[in-house]
């Protein structure tokens, strides 16, 4: 029976002993600030990536790995005869599925490569479940299936509380940057079919409370909830407290609470998180 291996990149939301228990390959993104190139994971951490671009004289920009770097991981990873399934995040976010998939074409082992349509613990979902099954033994088609379900059973809500960053970074007009900033608008999304879309526009945090008491109201009448993340830009206590109250209206659930990575803190800015779940 072939052996079948997972890759993912470094957008996933998964702690070193998850990746190390399930045999993960994690590729590195990139990401410049003010003209110093980082690798994400490797020569920079997570909350000194925060730090860093809060003092940045501009936008930090983020790369998907090359093409060629890429190639190098599938190459080595079925040098031995195994196949190689990839899993990464979404195409609308990143170019890094389609990296992936022309590192595929040049592979001389089997890859298959998936768009997660998710990015954080919500890819992670997909990248666990497909490596769990992958321990099993269990063939491709089987965990290819296994992982589309959880696909369409997992929820991504966001809440941006300064749209400063999505200005800089052209996700929304200088104009209307202004005016949201000058009426103190804050705002939610959803991530659905592999983008994100916006759920509310409203005034000062209230917009942001009622929001996420509204997305634990929501799982809380859920009868199946198997797994939660919870993912923040500089607000470690306030996610925390967000862990806390899942954690007392859908009691028992697995959770995870951990800082994003730089490619959503980039365009999200501090005060931003999320809550991601699925259903089993």
């Amino acid at each position: 029976m072939t052996k079948i291996k997972i890759v993912t990149d470094s957008s996933v939301q998964m702690t070193n002993e998850e990746i190390a228990d399930l045999d993960v390959t994690v590729i590195p993104l990139s990401v410049m600030i003010d003209n110093t190139v980082y690798i994400d994971g490797v020569t920079i951490q997570r909350d000194e990536f925060v730090k860093k671009m809060s003092t940045s004289e501009s936008l930090p920009k983020t790369s998907q790995p090359a093409v060629g770097t890429i190639l190098e991981t599938f190459n080595k990873l079925t040098a031995d005869g195994s196949s190689v399934l990839a899993i990464f995040l979404a195409e609308s976010l990143s170019g890094t599925v389609n990296s992936g998939r022309q590192a595929a074409e040049m592979c001389d082992g089997d890859v298959t490569v998936i768009d997660s349509e998710f990015t954080d613990r919500a890819q992670a979902f997909q990248v666990i479940e497909a490596a769990k099954l992958a321990q099993t033994g269990a063939d491709m088609d089987t965990i290819v299936a296994a992982i589309s379900q959880v696909r369409s059973n997992t929820t991504l809500r966001m809440a941006v509380v300064n749209l400063t960053n999505l200005v800089k970074g052209g996700r929304l007009s200088k104009a209307a940057g202004m005016i949201t900033s000058l009426l103190n608008i804050k705002i939610t999304l959803s991530m659905e079919n592999g983008k994100l879309d916006i759920l509310k526009k409203g005034r000062g945090m209230k917009t942001i409370k009622a929001f996420r008491e509204d997305v634990i109201q929501h799982m809380s009448q859920l009868p199946n909830v198997k797994s939660v993340g919870v993912s923040y830009v500089a607000i470690k206590d306030k996610a925390e407290e967000i862990g806390a109250e899942i954690s007392q209206a859908v009691p028992g659930v697995e959770m995870l609470v951990r800082p994003t990575g730089p490619i959503v803190a980039t365009h999200a800015g501090e005060g931003a998180f999320a809550i991601m779940y699925y259903q089993g």
